[in-house]
């Protein structure tokens, strides 16, 4: 005996893909002018945060890509359609991301003792313009990031360019100002700094959905409590709860009633106790329940808690 509270199908990213296309755009944009920039002055950092955003530009896309595939029908054997494109494209986004800064941090150790001669001018000029746009993409992208780990992946990576791009204007400040050169390479390794960790930490997120991890904030300990509160539950194993994709969080468990609850339709009620239950507390909109006689346990394969 089952019962499944199912909700809309749109994923938390389906109603963002417009912030992310005008993102890309202006990462676009600001990467072809860092790029030039990078290439006349002469400036790692320039460069770095240009191959930075270069990468993120990718990750953006991916990224939009991946809405766009998640919002497809499930059909066939895909029965949650799309949905986990997302997560694939949180996952290629910190790969890239941890790449970007390792090539950084080689390139910026390379350069120790060796700076060349940098055009601290346009260097500047340059830097200011994309922490502008980095800025306003930041804006853009910013109620969407606590809605889906594609889009939070996304403003990181927008959010590292700012910070990129901070660290270049500081350099091209110290250079007009004293000449000392070095300032570059030190702006190049305080950007792959500042991106690893948070490539890590998304990252670690998303490989979490893929290994089907209790979703962040809901204790399993605390969900069987609430089950086996419910007026008729004897007992609950088989409970699973893990993440398809940002903003759908599912459960699923065989619950133990007693004969009574089964007996006049009164299953329904008790169904009903447990989806308003868990949607009140755990915010677990998609729930699939087995119910179950107490006799029914010999005739069960091992069962997990």
């Amino acid at each position: 005996m089952g019962h499944d509270h199912a909700h809309g199908a749109g994923t938390a990213a389906g109603g963002h893909r417009g912030r992310l296309a005008l993102v890309l755009g202006l990462t676009l944009a600001v990467l072809v002018a860092e790029v030039i920039g990078a290439v006349v002055s002469g400036s790692l950092a320039l460069l770095a945060d240009a191959g930075h955003m270069a990468t993120d530009a990718a990750g953006i896309a991916l990224a939009l890509a991946a809405v766009s595939l998640a919002q497809r029908p499930a059909r066939g054997r895909r029965t949650f359609g799309w949905q986990r494109a997302e997560i694939l494209a949180a996952v290629a986004n910190g790969l890239l991301l941890v790449g970007v800064a390792g090539y950084v941090l080689v390139e910026a150790v390379r350069r120790i003792g060796d700076p060349p001669e940098i055009g601290s001018g346009l260097m500047l000029a340059v830097a200011v313009v994309g922490l502008v746009v980095n800025v306003g993409s930041l804006a853009v992208l910013h109620r969407g990031k606590g809605e889906s780990l594609n889009l939070r992946g996304a403003y990181l990576e927008v959010l590292a360019d700012a910070l990129g791009s901070v660290a270049v204007i500081v350099a091209a400040l110290v250079i007009a100002a004293t000449g000392w050169t070095p300032a570059d390479t030190v702006a190049s390794l305080a950007i792959g700094v500042l991106v690893l960790p948070r490539a890590w930490h998304l990252l670690r997120e998303a490989l979490d959905v893929l290994l089907e991890a209790a979703p962040r904030g809901v204790d399993l300990r605390q969900v069987r409590e609430h089950v086996l509160g419910i007026d008729g539950v004897l007992g609950v194993h088989d409970l699973h709860a893990w993440t398809i994709t940002s903003g759908l969080p599912v459960l699923s468990a065989h619950v133990v009633v007693t004969d009574e609850a089964l007996a006049d339709g009164h299953g329904g009620r008790v169904l009903d106790a447990l989806c308003e239950c868990l949607g009140a507390h755990f915010d677990m909109e998609h729930c699939t329940f087995q119910l179950e006689a107490p006799a029914h346990a010999g005739h069960e394969a091992p069962v997990h808690d």
